[in-house]
């Protein structure tokens, strides 16, 4: 019989003091499982092991605080040799709390004992790094009863719970797939949506071009917000040129119309008329005016609502009106323009087509 649920309530959970989630890179690497990917041969060793070592010497990865700690890296694609041919073009100061193993066994076949057993040798490790987790997972590619969702889920499963356990993070080094997705980036990992979907971080390493030595680092996961860091490869080390955060990210997707707009009301209460004696008077040649109720009422609440502007359309015979007003908090002067407010609403959409019709 199965162990009854554990629970604990909502009162009890606010009033209770828990431990914050641990960053070995702030706001980038939280405890947990991390994914970076990238193709092969761009430079996904070198940037793991430039990490590790400013990890184990609590100095700054791009401008972000470190967690001092003891770091293990399984580069398992590489020889020692190899590995000390890098930290001598790295030139960076070595450290006995940074350690390397060429070998280990794979999950479900030994590693899961191995990280325990060095975790409990080394209780200062807080990141640990495996390059790659091709080289760890199972040898068959399947745990036998799940499929190959399954198997990526309950792989990396397994090193969440290690990580779990010990409060430490994981960083996975993996591949992506040859064929690129430009709507969504994170799709280009190589396996089934089980990888994903299990870790806590996922960062993705893309090149514009072969040759380039630049590429954008984009990165997302449950304790960090989504952010963007473009990176140039200079000889060894990937060195930050510009890091967005999920705000200005957002705002480059939004259209350069609503911001012009908020500008253009900037000196006027309010302001009523069609879409295009709208453009005609911000001077907008760019927008068409078939696009613009679309963009007031798709772009409602990230533009034009934080900015304090109310938005209403109605359609009067051949021509739909525009109204855009200051929100003063009051609504006396609304209604004499009887038409559904911020159309961009769900409850509202039946309403806004019936008055379209």
């Amino acid at each position: 019989m199965a162990d009854r649920i554990k629970t604990v309530d909502a009162e009890t959970l606010l009033s209770t003091p828990l431990k914050k989630t641990l960053f070995v890179v702030e706001g980038l690497i939280p405890q947990g499982v991390t994914l970076l990917c990238g193709a092969g041969k761009i430079g996904k060793s070198w940037l793991m092991l430039w990490l590790g070592l400013r990890v184990s010497q609590g100095l700054p990865v791009w401008e972000l605080e470190t967690q001092r700690c003891d770091v293990l890296y399984l580069c398992l694609e590489d020889t020692f040799a190899r590995v000390q041919n890098r930290l001598y073009q790295l030139k960076e100061e070595a450290t006995e709390n940074l350690r390397f193993a060429v070998m280990s066994g794979r999950i479900g076949e030994g590693l899961e004992k191995q990280l325990t057993d060095y975790l409990l040798k080394y209780p200062n490790t807080k990141l640990v790094i495996i390059d790659t987790l091709q080289k760890v997972r199972r040898t068959d590619g399947t745990d036998g009863r799940n499929g190959m969702y399954g198997s990526d889920y309950n792989d990396i499963s397994a090193l969440k719970q290690i990580a779990d356990q010990f409060g430490i993070a994981v960083v996975l080094v993996h591949h992506l797939r040859k064929l690129k997705d430009s709507r969504d980036p994170f799709n280009q990992v190589s396996g089934t949506t089980g990888i994903t979907g299990a870790v806590d971080t996922t960062l993705v390493l893309n090149k514009d071009e072969r040759s380039a030595n630049t590429a954008v680092l984009l990165a997302t996961g449950r304790d960090i917000e989504y952010q963007q860091m473009r990176l140039q490869f200079d000889g060894t080390i990937w060195q930050l040129i510009e890091r967005k955060n999920s705000e200005e990210l957002r705002n480059e997707e939004v259209p350069t119309f609503l911001f012009e707009l908020v500008n253009f009301l900037s000196s006027r209460n309010e302001w009523t008329g069609t879409a295009t004696e709208l453009l005609s008077q911000m001077g907008n040649c760019e927008t068409s005016a078939s696009a613009v109720t679309r963009l007031l009422s798709h772009f409602y609440y990230d533009v034009l609502q934080p900015a304090g502007i109310k938005y209403q359309t109605k359609r009067t015979g051949t021509s739909r009106l525009i109204r855009l007003k200051r929100d003063d908090d009051s609504d006396a002067n609304d209604r004499n323009f009887s038409i559904a407010e911020n159309p961009s609403q769900p409850s509202q959409a039946s309403q806004h087509k019936i008055m379209e019709e």
